[in-house]
C-alpha cells in the first residue's frame, strides 16, 4: 500500500511544474500589450532580427524584417500567432522565440537602481528587485510601493505578491522603502541596553558593599 501510495504521490509531484507551466501560460495569453512594454525576439541564427523592441505610444512595434504592426488592444496569443504567421513567410524552418516584458523602474533602497524588464505574469516584486541587485542593508522588502505617474497606488506591499495580480504596467516605479530605526540599530540598542545593566549592576554591587 505504502508503495502505490508513494508512486501516486511521484506521479502528482511530477505534473505540478507542467501544471504551473500551464497556467503561467494560459495567464500570458491573456495579456494584452500597450505601450512600453517590450517584446523579445529570439531568431536562431539571425542575430540582426534577434532583440528587445518596445510598444510604441501609438500602441505599435516596429520589427526587422516585418516592418510595423499594431499590437495593442488584442491578446497576447492572437499577437504572436500573426508574428510567428508572418516570420513563417519570410523565413525558411525557423525557430523562433517571443516573449513578452513590462519594463518598470526599480527605485530606493536597491543596489542597482534603474529600468528592468519583468515578466508580466511569472515575476514577482521580490524578482524584480533582484534584478536591481537586491535590497541594501537599510531595505526593507515588506515595505514597498508602486507609483504610476508620480501618484501612490499602492502601498506597504510585501516583495512575495505577483506584478500580475497587483496590475504593473510598464513605466511604473517599484519603490523599496528604509526598515525602521529600531530595526536598523538593533544591534547598537542591544549594545546600549547591556552596557546600561552592567553599570546598574555595577552601582547596585558597590552600594550593597
Amino acid at each position: 500500500m505504502s508503495l502505490i501510495r508513494s508512486f501516486f504521490i511521484l506521479l502528482i509531484l511530477a505534473g505540478a511544474p507542467a501544471l504551473a507551466e500551464t497556467q503561467a501560460t494560459q495567464d500570458l495569453g491573456e495579456l494584452i500589450l500597450v505601450p512600453g512594454d517590450i517584446l523579445r525576439v529570439a531568431i536562431w541564427r539571425e542575430p540582426g532580427l534577434s532583440g528587445d523592441f518596445q510598444v510604441d505610444k501609438d500602441g505599435t512595434l516596429v520589427l526587422p524584417l516585418l516592418g510595423k504592426t499594431q499590437v495593442d488592444d488584442r491578446a497576447w496569443n492572437v499577437v504572436k500567432d500573426d508574428l510567428m504567421e508572418e516570420y513563417l513567410g519570410e523565413l525558411r524552418n525557423p525557430s523562433i522565440e517571443l516573449v513578452p516584458f513590462r519594463n518598470v523602474y526599480v527605485l530606493g533602497e536597491v543596489t542597482l537602481p534603474g529600468r528592468y524588464n519583468v515578466h508580466p505574469t511569472n515575476d514577482n516584486l521580490a524578482g524584480a528587485v533582484s534584478l536591481a541587485g537586491g535590497v541594501t542593508s537599510d531595505g526593507d522588502i515588506t515595505n514597498m510601493r508602486i507609483v504610476r505617474e508620480g501618484v501612490i497606488i499602492l502601498d506597504g506591499i510585501a516583495g512575495e505578491q505577483r506584478l500580475a495580480e497587483l496590475g504593473v504596467r510598464s513605466g511604473d516605479q517599484l519603490f523599496i522603502g528604509r526598515r525602521n530605526w529600531l530595526a536598523r540599530n538593533s544591534t547598537f540598542v542591544a549594545s546600549a541596553v547591556l552596557s546600561i545593566s552592567g553599570i546598574l549592576v555595577a552601582i547596585l554591587t558597590a552600594g550593597g558593599g
